[in-house]
This record gives C-alpha cells, structure tokens and sequence, in this order.
C-alpha cells in the first residue's frame, strides 16, 4: 500500500509576514540579550581581539585611537558584531522554523545537515583565522617594517582589517557546503568537479590572493585549506548523492 502525498503547510501572505515579523523580532530580541554583556566587557574582548597584533608589534610600540570617540565606538562596534556572531544559531534557526514549513520530509533531511554544518564551518574559519593565520601574518607584517618607521596601528583600521578576514575566512571555509549544493541542485556533475580539479586550485589561489593581504604567507594559508574542503565537498556530495538515489529507489519500490 502506497503512502499519500506528503502536504505542505499552506497560510495567508499576511499570516506568512506576521510570522515572519516575530521570527526577526526574536532573532533580535537574542542579539540584544548577548549584546548587553558584550557591551560590558567590550575592552576586554577588543584586548583579546588586538592579541594577535600586539604580541608582534615591536618594543615601545603600541595600538593607537586617532579620533577623540575611537575608543569607545571601537569597541562598542566590536561587541555588536560579537553580539551578532554568538547569537547566529538562533537567528538561523528562526530563518529554518520560518522556511521549513514549505518544505517536503526529504527536503529537510538533507537541508539541516547543511545548515548545522555551514553555522560550524563558518565558526571554524573564524577560528583558523584568529589562532593560525593572525600570529604568522602579523608577524611578517612587523617584520617587514622599513627602518625608520614606528608600527603603530590605529585601532578602528585593525577593527575594519580583522572583522574583514574573519568574514573572508568564514566564507571560504563554506566551500563544502556550496559544492554539495551544486551537485544535489544538479547545476554541476560531480563528475566534471572532479575533472577540473587543476582549474578549481588556480581559482582558490586567486581568490586567496584577492580576499588576503598582498603577501605569498597569507595567501597559501586561506588557499591550502580552502583547496582541502574543496575535496570534502566531493566527498560529502558524493554521500549525499548515493544517499538520495537509494531514498529515491526505495519509495519507486514501495510505489510499485
């Protein structure tokens, strides 16, 4: 005996914006919560951020404010985003309570892997950039310093400089995550991302060099990584891929 059709959960455009309205006001309703002891603490987390820079800035040398409210809207601006990037599991999970209604049962099954692993991706890219890529860009930074010239960097430009490689390094870490969606949406075969395996390298590395400082050291560590979840987005795809035939061939079965 076959089963029914599966049926989507259908409303009013009004009921759609409504709920749509309390899903972002509860999405910001978070942020504000986590904002309030980030703002608290808003120059212990701008020290922990200009850690990196400050470990390799040479001797009698330091971060400075060049414009008189530079040292409060710098770290206020800083505990915002933080706000914002701790409370992002809950706002993407508001945007999934709001989209997954219009979804078929298989649909999600292969959607929430992707999102909770797109949210961690982007945490790890942040990561990798904060403890792995910072110390060893910085630390060619100061050492390629002209003689005669004091490093002493403005503490709004290293603010802009750092949330820039944190959302560069987040984004390219979501590499899997893009291969796999244009594998299962059909938009490239599997089988041609793996041919032009050489051709994709070249494009890491020249994205690397546009997303990066103007240095060889920078570059390699965004394109190494970048081009090694390249390869674990084939892999994922091609689980996924068979995963999806295998649930196709058993409702053709069971439908017969």
């Amino acid at each position: 005996m076959s089963e029914e059709p599966e049926k989507l959960v259908e409303g009013t455009l009004i009921s759609h914006l409504l709920e749509l309205r309390d899903r972002l006001i509860r999405a910001m309703i978070a942020v504000a919560l986590v904002f309030l002891p980030c703002m608290f603490y808003s120059n212990q987390i701008f020290t922990f951020v200009a850690t990196p820079l400050k470990e390799k800035l040479p001797k009698g040398t330091q971060l400075i404010a060049t414009t008189v409210m530079s040292p409060f809207t710098t770290p206020f601006k800083l505990s915002l985003f933080v706000a914002v990037f701790l409370a992002m599991p809950f706002i993407i999970y508001q945007l999934w309570a709001f989209v997954a209604p219009g979804l078929y049962r298989h649909e999600k099954r292969f959607a929430v892997p992707l999102l909770i692993s797109s949210i961690v991706l982007f945490y790890v890219g942040v990561v990798f950039a904060y403890f792995f890529v910072f110390p060893v860009m910085f630390q060619f930074f100061a050492a390629t310093t002209p003689h005669g010239v004091a490093m002493m960097t403005d503490i709004s430009a290293y603010l802009d400089f750092v949330l820039k490689m944190f959302l560069a390094f987040g984004a390219a870490f979501e590499v899997p995550i893009a291969v796999v969606l244009l594998v299962l949406t059909g938009v490239v075969k599997l089988e041609k991302l793996k041919e032009n395996r050489g051709y994709v390298l070249i494009g890491i590395f020249i994205l690397a060099a546009l997303l990066t400082p103007p240095d060889a050291v920078s570059q390699c560590i965004m394109a190494i990584p970048m081009y090694l979840l390249y390869e674990g987005g084939l892999l994922m795809a091609r689980i996924l891929s068979k995963m999806r035939r295998e649930t196709s061939d058993s409702k053709e079965v069971e439908a017969s």
